[in-house]
């Protein structure tokens, strides 16, 4: 019988939507950006500053960067259960992660809200 201890009761399926759901929107917000660059071949400070201070952007960066953290856990956590068998090791590597994947969010968080 194999008990998986860093589980924490998920299941394959919510993982897979998780990845589904993130990548999309991971792809709208590629498409919005690449869209956004080469309808403002000229862009200058004035020009990005103004689109990152409507709150629309904001959400729409902050729904980006919550996907990315999401999408980057669940492969993360997928390939440390499969490659790192040793359970403290594994435990380790994941709790080092997963404040990793937190500062960054917090990061982006303050840099999108921020003064």
């Amino acid at each position: 019988m194999v008990t998986n201890v860093t589980n924490f009761s998920r299941s394959g399926l919510s993982d897979w939507l998780i990845q589904q759901v993130s990548a999309v929107i991971l792809a709208l917000y590629a498409l919005f950006m690449v869209g956004y660059f080469l309808l403002h071949p000229q862009l200058d400070y004035m020009t990005w500053h103004g689109l990152f201070a409507q709150t629309w952007m904001r959400i729409f960066s902050l729904l980006a960067f919550i996907a990315l953290a999401a999408h980057a856990w669940v492969g993360i956590w997928t390939v440390i259960t499969d490659y790192i068998k040793p359970v403290r090791m594994r435990f380790g590597a994941q709790v080092v992660l997963i404040v990793a994947i937190f500062v960054f969010l917090v990061w982006a968080i303050q840099i999108l809200w921020g003064a």
